[in-house]
């Protein structure tokens, strides 16, 4: 990923400009052949030259899909598509940027210190990236892993169970029962909510929309998310921290268990990251007691 996002910002210098300025000229061209290094090769079919450096098909193809997941939606049209914009990038974008490679080879850049210390910082991370996938490349789980996982934690695999209720909010226990009683009487809940209500839901005739567990208190969700609480029921009256309220379920959504088979590539993804990151902490582990380790905390400002 760094170095797809430093090949990014290197191609970001070159905006303008194509190959092929001598024609302006009219001179001809002098070639000079500079060997290509011997740890460039090219992926895939050779679909250029630049003095002997090889580029392959799949450089090309890896290059622009880099250059278009960094184009933001709105700017879709900008990425490369067609054919004829792949070659015109391959013109104007990567020769250019081989040729200007090559002249700091020719200059002897490549062994200045702030180049070869990036160069090695580079080397680090892609060897412990290579290490952590030969570490991790033949870790999988079993079919009676996932099974047993879903198993165990069905009930944690549960949709969010959503309810849509209102609520009546008073001050005294003797004014609720009065309300519930209007209540079981078939009077209207929306309406003695807006007439009567201290919540702050009250100008919504007591509705707070689909909610989950945890979005008021723990009294409330005793109640409003009981099982015996059915859509349509009102409950009894019960103590919150604001006095004494009384709720009615409008509707019920989610909280049903997805099946194992719905889930199953979730669950193994989930299994099979969690066996990858603890063969990295014992590796690390191991190699940590193996080794001389110094942190100078003083230093750390």
């Amino acid at each position: 990923m760094k170095l797809k996002l430093i090949s990014f910002l290197v191609l970001c210098l070159f905006s303008v400009g194509i190959i092929g300025c001598d024609k302006l000229t009219g001179r001809k061209k002098e070639v000079k052949v500079i060997p290509a290094p011997t740890s460039i090769q090219a992926n895939g079919p050779v679909i250029a030259r630049v003095n002997n450096i090889p580029y392959g098909l799949e450089d090309l193809n890896d290059e622009i899909e880099a250059y278009n997941a960094n184009i933001p939606p709105e700017q879709s049209s900008q990425k490369i598509t067609t054919k004829e914009q792949k070659v015109n990038y391959l013109r104007n974008e990567v020769i250019r940027r081989l040729l200007i490679y090559q002249n700091a080879l020719d200059k002897g850049l490549d062994r200045g210190e702030e180049v070869r210390q990036a160069l090695e910082k580079n080397k680090q991370d892609l060897l412990v990236v290579q290490n952590i996938k030969e570490i991790t490349k033949n870790i999988d789980v079993t079919s009676k892993e996932v099974e047993d996982y879903y198993n165990n934690f069905k009930e944690q695999l549960k949709e969010p169970e959503e309810r849509q209720v209102r609520e009546i909010v008073v001050g005294s226990e003797q004014e609720a029962r009065d309300l519930l009683i209007q209540l079981l009487q078939g009077a209207d809940f929306s309406t003695l909510a807006r007439s009567n209500s201290k919540a702050s839901s009250a100008n919504e005739g007591g509705d707070l929309g689909f909610i989950q567990k945890g979005k008021k208190s723990s009294q409330f969700d005793a109640v409003a998310f009981a099982d015996s609480l059915d859509a349509g029921k009102v409950s009894s009256i019960f103590k919150v921290p604001e006095g004494y309220s009384i709720v009615k379920v409008e509707a019920i959504r989610g909280g049903k268990a997805k099946s194992l088979s719905e889930i199953w590539d979730d669950i193994k993804r989930g299994l099979v990251f969690l066996k990858q990151q603890q063969a990295i902490d014992d590796l690390a582990g191991k190699l940590s007691r193996d080794a001389k380790i110094e942190v100078y905390e003083g230093e750390i400002k």
